[in-house]
């Protein structure tokens, strides 16, 4: 997953190569995984997801940060990453997907929308430490 750190960056510029490691670490044991698209050798997506279960929806996957490099977009990379998304939620036999946007980006609610996705409710966060926020 080190390798895809260089898409990554275009969300995130400040993420090192240091805390990226040391994120993954304590994420991959807890459900954790990737997804790219490349072509030619070069990730010009990527996106990673969440396994898990909730009381309220059972089984689940949770997409975290669907990425598709600037140069790649229009391409259908982030149509191919929910699809093969989607595919392995089902054979999961997961009973939902979900995801968070950030209100402000209106481009990803048109792409969501346009894959089956609704908002179903608000995602509340309290901030308990400022300087841990990427």
């Amino acid at each position: 997953m080190l390798p895809h750190l260089g898409v990554l960056r275009e969300l995130y510029p400040e993420l090192n190569p240091e805390n990226y490691e040391r994120m993954l670490h304590q994420m991959i044991p807890n459900n954790y995984a990737q997804v790219g698209v490349f072509i030619r050798g070069k990730c010009i997506a990527v996106s990673g997801y969440w396994l898990g279960t909730k009381l309220w929806c059972g089984p689940y996957l949770e997409l975290d940060n669907v990425i598709v490099s600037k140069e790649a977009r229009g391409t259908g990379a982030g149509k191919l990453i929910q699809h093969y998304l989607e595919e392995k939620a089902k054979q999961l036999n997961c009973n939902i997907m979900a995801l968070d946007a950030y209100t402000s980006n209106f481009k990803a609610h048109r792409f969501y929308y346009n894959q089956g996705y609704a908002p179903r409710g608000f995602h509340f966060i309290k901030i308990l430490d400022e300087k841990g926020l990427t």
